[in-house]
């Protein structure tokens, strides 16, 4: 009874599937569009931080297996043998206890580029460094490199 009234009254039959119009579209669309403009630029920020934080977690576990191998071996890796002393033995090396590290290999920093282990370092007996975002020496905010030194 009630099409039959609209359709009296001259309103347009509402088609049975239901669906949206192009300018509600729109509004949702722009809505949307707004609101990763807001939040999208956080959620970046969180996550160039959240890499950081990675590294620097990265480098102190590098650390405490490197004075580990230090406790067995009596010295620290040269920087030849590098980090991969920590996972496969280097060669004479008859008090090596390893793998010192869980992963069996050892990882890449957080942006899929290999850690730079010197030793000595420039203050301490080791350094170890991740090049940051960009790859490359220096570098500010995200680019920055992380150094334990």
């Amino acid at each position: 009874m009630r099409s039959k009234a609209r359709l009296a009254a001259g309103a347009a039959p509402r088609d049975r599937q239901g669906g949206f119009t192009l300018v509600e579209l729109l509004v949702v669309l722009v809505i949307m569009s707004l609101i990763m403009g807001l939040v999208g630029p956080r959620v970046l920020n969180y996550l160039s931080s959240s890499r950081e934080r990675a590294a620097k977690l990265q480098i102190e576990s590098f650390a405490t297996a490197l004075d580990l191998f230090y406790l067995d071996t009596g010295r620290y890796p040269t920087t030849s043998e590098g980090l991969q002393a920590l996972v496969k033995a280097p060669p004479g090396q008859d008090k090596w206890s390893g793998p010192y590290i869980q992963q069996g290999a050892v990882p890449p920093d957080p942006w899929g580029a290999p850690y730079e282990y010197r030793s000595p370092g420039r203050t301490k007996a080791y350094g170890i460094t991740s090049l940051g975002s960009d790859g490359r020496r220096g570098g500010e905010s995200d680019a920055a490199d992380i150094v334990r030194d």
